[in-house]
Order: C-alpha cells, then sequence, then structure tokens
C-alpha cells in the first residue's frame, strides 16, 4: 500500500503542477503576476462563503506584509479587478471585492475547465465524491501545514 500511496502522492502533485499552469496561463493574458491571481482566488473564495475580505485577511491568505497588501490591491484596482468597498455591516470597514469585468474574465477562462471537470465526476456516486471531498480537504491542509512550517 505504500507504493500506493506515494503513486497517489506523485498524482496529486501532477495536478497541482497543471493547475497551476492553467492559473499561470490565465495570469499572462489578463497582465497579471502569480500573487494577484492567488488574491484574486481569495477574495473569490471569500465571498463564496460569505465573508468579507478585508485587506488585513487578505493579506494573510498570500502571506504578504500589510504594505506589499496596499501595493496589491492598488495594482489590482487599478486595472479593474477589484474594488474597495464599505462593508454592509459596518461603515467603517473596508472590503475586497471582485469586480463584474472580473468575475466576466474568469467565468470566460475557467468556465469550461469548470464544466468538463464536473462532467468528469458525473460517474462518480455521492460516496465516492465524500471520499474525495475527504481526501482533498486532508491534503490540502497537509499542504497547508506544510508551506508555514517553513
Amino acid at each position: 500500500m505504500d507504493e500506493t500511496r506515494a503513486e497517489l502522492a506523485l498524482m496529486l502533485r501532477r495536478l497541482t503542477v497543471e493547475l497551476d499552469a492553467v492559473g499561470q496561463r490565465f495570469a499572462g493574458l489578463h497582465g497579471l503576476g502569480r500573487t494577484d491571481v492567488r488574491a484574486l482566488v481569495a477574495i473569490m473564495d471569500a465571498a463564496r462563503a460569505g465573508r468579507p475580505m478585508t485587506a488585513g485577511a487578505l493579506g494573510t491568505a498570500v502571506e504578504l506584509s500589510s504594505a506589499s497588501v496596499t501595493a496589491l490591491v492598488d495594482r489590482l484596482e487599478r486595472v479593474g479587478h477589484v474594488e474597495r468597498v464599505r462593508d454592509e455591516h459596518d461603515r467603517r470597514r473596508v472590503v475586497l471585492e471582485m469586480t463584474p469585468s472580473a468575475m466576466a474574465a474568469g467565468g470566460e477562462f475557467f468556465g469550461g475547465l469548470q464544466r468538463d471537470l464536473v462532467a468528469a465526476m458525473a460517474s462518480y456516486s455521492d460516496e465516492e465524491l465524500a471520499v474525495v471531498r475527504r481526501f482533498l480537504e486532508e491534503m490540502t491542509e497537509v499542504i497547508v501545514g506544510h508551506q508555514k512550517a517553513d
């Protein structure tokens, strides 16, 4: 079984390399850097989860200092991908939101991949997908923990 687990770890690495290449193609087409794309994904994920994304939270998510986050947000705002808006629950707080044009660009680029991924999952049962979900969550936790240990 150790050989099987080692092979799965290599396959997971290959998947991450391929997904990173897709992200890099998107970044190149839109004049973005790797951190820019990571920031956009963090903002989008927070919105999807119903959590407001502040500059401080973004800095934590992409591991940047406060000054670097300001420069990052300024850059993303300048190219029309992000807006600073007042938090609807606390008007003193500013949150970051993706612009409709950024969402459209992401949807246009990644929409086909998303549809193909969902279609590839069609033959899996709900029970199998639950195992895949648990596997991906646990592998992500390991990777995040490993990254933070450095």
